[in-house]
């Protein structure tokens, strides 16, 4: 791990993988399992380009970086996580691997170019913007609510970054899943694979993984259900396995 600057009110945490840490602080809006179970589940390719949109402080393409030999983007629209961002992907070594970049999503798919990325992945605002919700500190209000971004930025972004054929690669709500596919599909991609992700057996789910493909065929896969936790309380052993790699790999 190199050494960079830390600030007060910052912490570094272990990222359970690969020797791999992150910069967080109380201050700001945390990573949570939706962006680990995002990176394992996104379909990207070994070489070429990924773009992760909404990349807070950059936990996605840092876990990414262990599952491919692509150049990877990310992209933030508050200067502070994406600082904390960039600074995490030097201490881990991989500023030669990982970009992050501050703006906003709109203005990179007007000025980025079309189709320059094989996939992306997003892990946006869950929540649309109603007039009592902000009660949060404003990075936590921006990271959960559509303040600087709608589904629909986020859907027509992707269509325009990434290539024909590319893959886009989301966490959600499940609530929300009629907008995603409704989304989706106005922006010309098809979703093709979908995972439901439930607390414990026998509970509503309370995040949903989606792939859709860019000029894809209507052909959506369904996959098993992932309880996170078991009857004891632990996590169930592909839980396990995502967090800190199967039995095999430590051997």
């Amino acid at each position: 791990m190199r050494n960079v600057e830390i600030y007060e009110t910052e912490r570094v945490d272990d990222l359970l993988t690969h020797d791999l840490s992150i910069i967080q602080s109380e201050q700001v809006f945390s990573f949570s399992m939706d962006a680990v179970l995002l990176a394992r589940f996104a379909n990207i390719p070994k070489y070429g380009r990924i773009l992760d949109l909404c990349s807070g402080n950059g936990v996605i393409p840092i876990l990414l970086s262990t599952r491919t030999n692509a150049q990877i983007e990310g992209i933030e629209i508050q200067p502070r996580l994406a600082d904390m961002a960039q600074r995490s992907v030097e201490m881990n070594g991989l500023a030669e691997r990982i970009n992050i970049m501050e703006g906003d999503l709109r203005d990179l798919a007007k000025e980025g170019g079309n189709g320059i990325y094989d996939a992306i992945t997003v892990n946006p605002p869950y929540m649309p913007l109603t007039g009592g919700d902000l009660k949060l500190s404003e990075h936590q209000s921006i990271a959960r609510h559509e303040i600087h971004c709608t589904l629909e930025d986020v859907a027509q972004a992707a269509m325009r970054l990434v290539k024909p054929g590319g893959k886009i690669s989301m966490v959600h709500r499940p609530q929300r899943l009629g907008d995603i596919i409704t989304m989706l599909r106005k922006y010309r991609m098809e979703p093709k694979v979908i995972r439901f992700i439930h607390p414990r057996a026998g509970s509503e789910a309370n995040m949903v993984l989606v792939e859709a493909h860019r000029d894809g065929k209507p052909d959506v896969k369904i996959l098993p259900p992932l309880i996170v936790y078991q009857e004891n309380g632990e996590y169930c052993q592909e839980v396990m396995d995502i967090y800190y790699g199967p039995k095999e790999e430590k051997a």
